[in-house]
């Protein structure tokens, strides 16, 4: 019982119509809708304030003859000082940007002051009415009836708040009016006591009719501010939730923290267990990153796995780190999917304002390359914004812009590097390696320019161009040369390239089964998803598929036994300790030997020496590539090659 008379009470003072009967809210909602009380008492709170300092210099004046008029003097310059003081105080809060959620602590202060005030007014019946001269008298009741009506306007919204200051009020009124005894007085008191009822009866009507216009309003904005799938604020509500910390910091110097979260690996979810079930992943996330927030704080999904969190009132740099914590530690058990656990992490970026800028175009900037840099490092890192992380995003920025003028500019150009069979001891194809030379950067390698491709999306138009004049290149050599070119991961996110390789053939009057699509076993891991139906296609096509760096992944035989592969490239790094390292000397022999009972082809990348090639021809290696072979040539050196030696013999040292 005392129990449920404590949460009356506490729900009562804090301005929620619920104690009246209305249908209760969460606190969230209630948070809201408290703001927008607040929000309309402090519009009026400096008229409001300014007619009570003109009210007591009124009172003042009208008691100057009473013989109370020492303290009607000094409470007048009491009330009117606190009057103004409070009413420039209101104008000046209302300069800043309007608060969202409003705390119950806030509303217990309003109506604590509300009670004060009312009671300041309440006095002055009491104390002045009876020595007051008639005209006096009527000053006072016309003030007291005054106040009453203005206390009831300016509290409208908030029942409690007006009951609080005008119930002082009329206790005060009743007191002088019922001490005369004098039947006009009487009359006034039931007079007072009518309007006083139609007053508050207003104020109910006003405040019930204005919550429920909030919350219409607010379940109309959620639609439009709300991620459907998680129930999260989206993009728009924190793009505002962005704007409206910008204007509190520029306002009262307010600092804030922005945080943005990307799911490590996500797609993986959706290729594995399909689309319903990564939106249900999707959900438990959420739930989770919104366990980490404080009250009146939203963690905002602004992308498919990106999530965004504003950390106002921001007092140390420490505190956004501990909360960044908290998100990571959220994602150490695993999630359950369709019956099964999934492990995953979460890297986070974080800018600080004003540190890191002061508008939202700088701080989104900063912080997408503050999660850039943690995505790189490791899974689940966070990092903070760096200046040196900046001047690294403007130098790729540059360098993706030069790489869109490079194709143009004749700025890239493929080299070869042969393939040689061991049995016969000729070439019986070439690896197409894609080089930039850069009009002041020099060389710059494909480990620093296709990392920029694959992000800008330029990748597509870079696996067109190379494709085109591979194929060009083809149909200068014999028909028993094959080449072989890379793709990307993200090459396979584009069908498209299904119907460029079909151009390509055609347009060079070239076999299908001279060229060669090599992948990686990494990007099998990373897109596993869409390689499959690729790749079938590839085969349809007549293309044959070689799976490059075999070994350094984690899902190797699992690949070999589902997809289609022609042909196996044994990573260099087993290459080159298989005579000094028995384990790589054993790695290479099995896989050797498991490709020829899959009979599927075998490459030895990295060759460099004699007795390395003496090694791969005893244990029966189908081809080997390294510097022993030859170094990667140009298209002109090739042709007279090829030219020079029809059978394409080559004599290793």
């Amino acid at each position: 019982m005392r129990t449920h008379l404590r949460s009356y009470f506490a729900t009562l003072l804090a301005g929620d119509l619920a104690a009246f009967g209305a249908p209760p809210t969460d606190e969230a909602l209630a948070g809201h809708i408290r703001a927008e009380q607040v929000s309309l008492v402090l519009g009026y709170s400096f008229g409001i304030m300014l007619a009570n300092a003109c009210n007591a210099l009124v009172l003042a004046i009208a008691l100057w003859q009473s013989p109370d008029w020492a303290f009607a003097l000094v409470w007048a310059v009491a009330v009117g000082s606190a009057a103004l003081f409070f009413g420039l105080q209101a104008r000046a809060s209302r300069r800043i940007a309007k608060p969202q959620f409003v705390s119950r602590r806030t509303m217990y202060r309003l109506v604590r002051n509300a009670l004060a005030l009312g009671t300041t007014w309440g006095v002055v019946p009491v104390a002045f009415f009876a020595n007051a001269s008639s005209g006096a008298q009527l000053v006072i009741t016309c003030l007291c009836a005054g106040m009453l009506a203005g206390g009831a306007f300016a509290f409208s919204t908030i029942p409690i708040a007006a009951i609080a200051f005008t119930a002082p009020i009329f206790v005060g009124t009743a007191i002088c009016l019922g001490r005369d005894g004098d039947f006009v007085y009487l009359l006034m008191a039931v007079l007072v006591l009518v309007y006083g009822s139609v007053l508050l009866r207003g104020v109910f009507v006003n405040a019930f009719e204005f919550r429920r216009r909030i919350i219409a309003q607010h379940e109309a904005e959620r639609t439009v501010r709300q991620d459907p799938l998680t129930h999260l604020p989206n993009r728009v509500a924190f793009n505002e939730a962005l704007n409206s910390a910008l204007n509190r910091l520029a306002r009262s110097g307010e600092e804030f923290a922005v945080l943005l979260l990307d799911l490590d690996r996500f797609k993986e979810v959706n290729d594995r267990f399909g689309h319903p079930a990564g939106d249900e992943f999707l959900v438990q996330v959420a739930a989770r990153l919104q366990r980490c927030t404080r009250a009146a704080e939203h963690v905002a999904r602004i992308g498919g796995d990106e999530f965004a969190l504003i950390m106002s009132n921001l007092t140390r740099p420490e505190d956004a780190f501990a909360i960044a914590e908290r998100f990571v530690a959220a994602f150490a058990d695993p999630f359950p999917i369709d019956g099964l656990e999934v492990n995953r992490t979460i890297s986070i970026g974080i800018v600080l304002a004003p540190r890191d800028g002061s508008t939202s175009h700088d701080l989104l900037k900063h912080v997408d390359i503050a999660l850039y840099r943690a995505k790189k490092s490791a899974p689940g890192t966070i990092c903070f914004f760096e200046a040196s992380d900046d001047r690294s995003a403007r130098d790729r920025r540059a360098l993706q812009r030069d790489l869109e003028h490079a194709i143009e500019a004749d700025e890239l150009f493929l080299v070869y590097q042969p393939f040689l069979d061991i049995r016969k001891g000729r070439v019986t194809g070439f690896e197409a390696l894609l080089r930039w030379q850069h009009p002041t950067r020099g060389l710059i390698p494909p480990t620093v320019f296709i990392p920029i491709a694959e992000e800008s999306g330029l990748i597509h138009q870079l696996g067109e161009w190379v494709i085109r004049r591979a194929c060009t290149m083809l149909s200068r050599w014999p028909d028993d040369i094959r080449i072989a070119v890379n793709f990307s991961a993200v090459q396979f996110q584009n069908v498209g390239i299904l119907q460029t390789i079909v151009d390509a053939l055609a347009e060079a009057n070239v076999a299908p089964n001279r060229l060669e699509i090599e992948i990686t076993e990494s990007m099998l891991i990373s897109k596993y998803g869409s390689a499959p139906a690729i790749l079938h296609a590839l085969l349809e096509l007549g293309l044959t598929v070689a799976l490059d760096d075999f070994g350094t992944g984690f899902s190797s035989l699992t690949y070999l036994r589902k997809l289609p592969f022609s042909r196996i490239k044994i990573d260099q790094s087993f290459i080159r300790d298989m005579l000094t390292q028995p384990d790589c000397a054993a790695i290479v022999k099995s896989v050797i030997g498991l490709a020829q009972e899959l009979r599927i082809g075998v490459v030895a990348e990295g060759v460099e020496t004699a007795d390395q090639l003496e090694y791969l021809r005893q244990t029966s290696c189908d081809e080997v590539q390294g510097y022993l072979i030859g170094r990667p040539m140009s298209g002109s050196e090739i042709s007279a090659l090829l030219d020079h030696d029809p059978q394409h013999s080559v004599h290793a040292a």
